[in-house]
Parts: C-alpha cells; sequence; structure tokens
C-alpha cells in the first residue's frame, strides 16, 4: 500500500486519484463470484432477487424453494478474459429438484480453466506446460418459512490447481483447498399492485463464500477466499396477460478485510486500518470498517488521514448492479443492464445485453458485455446458457400442507 502515501502533503485531485489506484480487495479463488447464468448476467450482474432458475445456488440458495418447475438444471459456458488470451473459459451446470411444495434441493459444479501455461526458471528455461484450473461443487437446501418467506443454505467443496505440485523459488506447490457454506433468505409477493398493474415484488440476501482461508504451499500465508454480502430486490409488472417487465437491482461488498496503510520506513507499523491477518469471523466484521481512507505523509515525517475517507472509502467497496428484461408470455425476453465498481475497488464498469428463447422445455440464453472503461479485459465477454425446466414431476406431498 505505498503508493497511498506520497512524499508530500499536499496532493491535487488528479495526484489523489492515482495514490487510490491499487487500493482494490483481491482473494484467492475469485472465479467464485463469476455470475455463471446469461440471464442475470444480461441484468448487470444481478440476481439475488430474481424468480429461482438452476443457477440459484449460486445467487441464492433460499429462492428454490419458490421455483414454479419441479426440476430445472443449467448448462453454462464463457470464453474469459478473451481481450488477453484464447483459452480461458468458465463452465457451469447447476439445477433444482422439488421435494415438495415447500422443500427443494439443489447441486451445482463450476469449473474454470486458465488455459495453457509454461513453468520457466530464474534463466527462463523451460520447465513444463501445465493447464491450471479450478472447481467448486456445491449442494444446498431450501426451505418454506412461511407463504412468502424462506431460507436456504449451500455447503461449497473448492479446489484449485494452479501449478500442478511445481516447485516455485524452492517451494514446493500444491493445490488450494477449502470448504465453504452459504446463507440465505427470500421474499416475494404476488399481490401487489404497481398502478393499475399487478405485479411481484422480491426481495433477496445472501452472504456467501464463508470458509476456511486457502494456501497454495505449507509455507505461505493464508489468503481469503471471496465472502461476499449480496442483498437486492426484483419488482415485475405484468403489463397484460402476455407482457411483463422485470427490473433488479443488487447491491454486492465482499467480506474481506482492506488492506491497511503501512509506514514507510516500518513497513510493520500501521499508519491506518487493521491488521488484515486475522480469523475468517474477525476479517468479515472487521470489513466493515477497516478501510484505511486517503493518508497523507508531511514533510516532518508524520502522517494525516483526510476527513471523511475512511467512510468513503467504505462505500467504495460496495458494488451496484441491475437492469431490465421483457418477456413475451415466457417464450423470448430482452435483456439489458449495467455494473458499477468504483474505479478504486477495481473498476469494472460495463453495459451488458442478452436476450432468451423458451421453445418446449428448453431455453436458451445469451449475453453479451460492452466495457465503459478503456483496457477492460472483459470486454466483448459471450455467455450461454441452457436451461431445461420440467413439470409435473410426482412430488412427496408435504403433510402439512394437505
Amino acid at each position: 500500500m505505498a503508493l497511498h502515501v506520497p512524499a508530500h502533503a499536499q496532493l491535487t485531485q488528479g495526484e489523489a486519484a492515482l495514490q487510490l489506484q491499487l487500493n482494490s480487495i483481491t482473494t484467492a479463488v475469485p472465479f467464485l463470484n463469476i455470475a455463471p447464468d446469461s440471464r442475470s448476467s444480461a441484468m448487470g450482474d444481478a440476481g439475488v432477487a430474481l424468480s429461482p432458475d438452476g443457477s440459484s445456488l449460486h445467487w441464492n440458495p433460499a429462492q428454490m424453494a419458490f421455483s414454479t418447475s419441479e426440476f430445472e438444471m443449467n448448462l453454462g459456458y464463457a470464453p474469459w478474459l478473451r481481450a488477453l488470451v484464447n483459452d480461458m473459459s468458465i463452465a457451469y451446470v447447476g439445477g433444482y429438484r422439488k421435494l415438495n411444495n415447500r422443500q427443494a434441493f439443489g447441486a451445482a459444479l463450476r469449473f474454470f480453466s486458465l488455459g495453457d501455461i509454461t513453468f520457466t526458471d530464474i534463466t527462463g528455461q523451460a520447465i513444463r506446460d501445465f493447464s491450471p484450473s479450478e472447481f467448486s461443487l456445491d449442494f444446498g437446501f431450501a426451505q418454506k418459512l412461511s407463504n412468502t418467506w424462506s431460507g436456504g443454505v449451500a455447503a461449497r467443496y473448492i479446489h484449485s490447481n494452479l501449478t500442478g505440485g511445481t516447485n516455485i523459488l524452492g517451494a514446493d506447490s500444491r493445490p488450494g483447498r477449502s470448504a465453504a457454506v452459504d446463507i440465505g433468505v427470500f421474499h416475494t409477493n404476488d399481490k401487489v399492485k404497481y398502478g393499475d398493474k399487478n405485479g411481484v415484488f422480491n426481495w433477496g440476501l445472501s452472504i456467501s463464500n464463508i470458509g476456511a482461508k486457502m494456501s497454495y504451499t505449507e509455507t505461505a500465508e493464508r489468503d481469503f477466499i471471496p465472502t461476499n454480502l449480496r442483498t437486492g430486490v426484483a419488482m415485475t409488472m405484468h403489463m397484460d396477460d402476455y407482457n411483463s417487465m422485470t427490473f433488479t437491482l443488487d447491491a454486492n461488498k465482499l467480506l474481506v478485510p482492506s488492506m491497511p496503510v503501512y509506514d514507510q520506513t516500518d513497513h510493520e507499523l500501521i499508519i491506518s486500518g487493521y491488521n488484515p491477518d486475522v480469523g475468517v469471523a474477525t476479517g468479515m466484521m472487521q470489513s466493515f470498517y477497516d478501510a484505511p481512507g486517503l493518508v497523507t505523509q508531511n514533510l516532518d515525517g508524520t502522517y494525516n488521514i483526510e476527513p471523511g475517507s475512511i467512510v468513503k472509502e467504505e462505500m467504495r467497496e460496495i458494488n451496484l448492479g441491475g437492469g431490465l428484461e421483457y418477456d413475451f408470455n415466457g417464450v423470448f425476453a430482452f435483456r439489458g443492464g449495467y455494473f458499477y465498481e468504483h474505479y478504486t475497488k477495481g473498476n469494472r464498469q460495463f453495459i451488458t445485453l442478452g436476450a432468451g428463447m423458451k421453445y418446449t422445455v428448453f431455453t436458451v440464453d445469451m449475453s453479451y458485455l460492452v466495457s465503459t472503461t478503456q483496457q477492460n479485459p472483459l470486454e466483448g465477454t459471450l455467455r450461454f446458457t441452457m436451461r431445461m425446466s420440467f413439470d409435473g414431476l410426482e412430488l412427496d406431498e408435504d403433510p402439512a400442507n394437505l
């Protein structure tokens, strides 16, 4: 975080902005927070409050209890970072099965391929070729708590093999492994009115990837996985018997400690912020108040923290995404959205577009990303999803609802 601390006391606005450029939060296995489906990704990467589908385990496991289909599966694929490389991709298969009209369970597998790389030694000589990859395996359960509320939980195993056991700087590497859980709450009301139109109002909240830190060697420090708090709303207005519009908005915040600002000479002395080397539970709580803000150094070696900059930085850690969906009779849909991340926290800012078409039990969705910032490696990201939805399966009736 040395770039946080300039060598002089006064900063111009441009210089202050430059000092904040590298203040993003980093974690291990960031692929866990990539939107796996084309519907949500076409609506600004928002999905915590949308109607249930085969990707609900990613967005909010509690959604599954309110699914109207007895069984649904999603198959998704997206080439990744094609602006940089041509052999990275992410694939997802997930779905749910209703047990009765109050309970459902789901499962999902996510696979992230990082392409082919060549390891070299310090002289540049090739050691070996390797194809690093990561995957997660999920299982979840959802239960209706009332006619409008549900809760859900999911368990996740994470495996990240980035080096294939290659010796790195004299240390033997190994795959990173972790286990995590998600919890979610979902509320839906299908009796709301928007003017003179009938509609549905949904609200969702989930905390995902609550789990152990990850390391790739015996001696290296363990890194946080991307524990994420997500909440949002979705409002659907039925314009007539065939046409409907849905608006959705999500807010996200990583529950991972921010890096503090250290003294320029004593690199273990924290000037502003908190020690990030803490446990998972402490790190989650600390993430709400540990932003260091903008620190400047005076000529006499003392430091100043700009008033209000800590609160401002905490607010910058909240990402927003949302969008609109037009649906015609459940047969085809058009979607658009926008995702915003502050430039000091990663600068992911992009427009999303997409469409979907249903034929019998199959729905094909696609989405496309248009960056609004220069040199964004996500520019042109194209996702494809096939959804299969089945009704009429025989369910085990819940005696409480007979």
